[in-house]
């Protein structure tokens, strides 16, 4: 989920729409694992070297709070790599376990961990094979971070895939629909305008996308 939206030629345009504004009850936890305002881009710092751009992470977050009345201080832990595969983020690989770490230590000096929000599979889509295999490896990634977060309950919202990088979409978009475990929600990005590269999805299309995970949340929480 590491966004790109109004990223077009390697660079991004620097448009940072009012939805997804800084504001200082919203916290991002930095490469450093100490917090900080957020602000876009999110996954600044996050993972190996690459343009970032408008992802769903603040507008999400600015939405929560205006429309959840129980809802105080933000805190965003953003774990996402691009490009990567879901086998990459199984039990025991380094994403996985960086994605732990991060988790951990965001609530290790208070606060509570009230959900994960996931959009992955784009590179999923090329080989029939890890098509096939989405779903289960997708049941496997929940179970497991539950029992890693000692959190069994663990609100995880996904996103159905509105695009990828093969012909197998139809195929990864079945298994995340297809999905039936407790407390897991999945919302559609289906339809959502796509940059001209037709993989990513625009800077408005990520707060609408946004705009649905906040629904989903304030719908679906029970930490």
């Amino acid at each position: 989920m590491a966004g790109r939206g109004g990223v077009r030629h390697g660079k991004w345009d620097g448009n940072v729409p009012p939805e997804c504004r800084p504001n200082p009850s919203i916290l991002r936890l930095n490469p450093q694992l100490q917090w900080e305002e957020a602000h876009e881009p999110l996954h600044t710092g996050i993972g190996p070297p690459k343009t970032q751009g408008v992802g769903p992470g603040l507008a999400f977050a600015n939405e929560i709070r205006a429309k959840g009345s129980m809802v105080g201080v933000v805190g965003l832990v953003p774990c996402a790599v691009g490009g990567t595969k879901i086998s990459a983020w199984a039990r025991g690989t380094t994403l996985y376990n960086e994605l732990v770490r991060r988790t951990k230590a965001s609530v290790s000096g208070g606060g509570q961990l009230r959900a994960i929000l996931w959009y992955q599979g784009e590179s999923d889509t090329v080989r029939s094979e890890d098509a096939e295999a989405y779903k289960g490896n997708l049941e496997k990634l929940i179970i497991d971070l539950r029992s890693d977060l000692s959190h069994p309950t663990l609100l995880f919202i996904q996103v159905a895939l509105g695009s990828g990088e093969g012909k197998f979409i139809e195929t990864v978009r079945r298994g995340q629909l297809g999905i039936r475990l407790p407390n897991v929600k999945c919302v559609d990005a289906k339809g959502l305008r796509l940059e001209p590269d037709k993989l990513h999805l625009t800077t408005i299309a990520q707060i609408h996308l946004a705009q649905k995970l906040a629904a989903a949340f304030l719908s679906g929480d029970q930490s």
